[in-house]
């Protein structure tokens, strides 16, 4: 993960992840959402065990294009390691720039 985003653009030293490996009986998902055959989803293979979600929470004003280069990159690490890019779901929470407080109160960007 930290190689795919400092590969789009984010400062090496931003380490700030969290990585949660839940129980699968507290890690509830549809194994077929989104049902419709006009989805992307459109291989038919359902989620199973080696599902991940991962979310990224970053600021606000990144391109598509970005996204969709993170997402490729993560794509290519997951082959790397035979998991299946179909057992990946990517999911962008963006945040203004007001909203980061990095330590004691203080603003990065006011």
């Amino acid at each position: 993960m930290h190689k795919a985003l400092i590969a789009v653009g984010v400062p090496p030293v931003d380490r700030f992840q969290r990585v949660l490996a839940l129980p699968a009986s507290a890690f509830v998902f549809g194994p077929h959402y989104p049902e419709k055959p006009e989805t992307l989803r459109n291989n038919g293979s359902p989620r199973g065990e080696r599902f991940a979600m991962v979310e990224v929470v970053w600021s606000v004003g990144r391109s598509v294009k970005i996204k969709k280069q993170l997402l490729q990159q993560l794509v290519e690490a997951l082959s790397l390691i035979d998991h299946d890019p179909e057992q990946l779901m990517l999911v962008f929470k963006e945040t203004a720039w007001e909203n980061w407080l990095f330590a004691g109160g203080r603003m990065l960007h006011s």
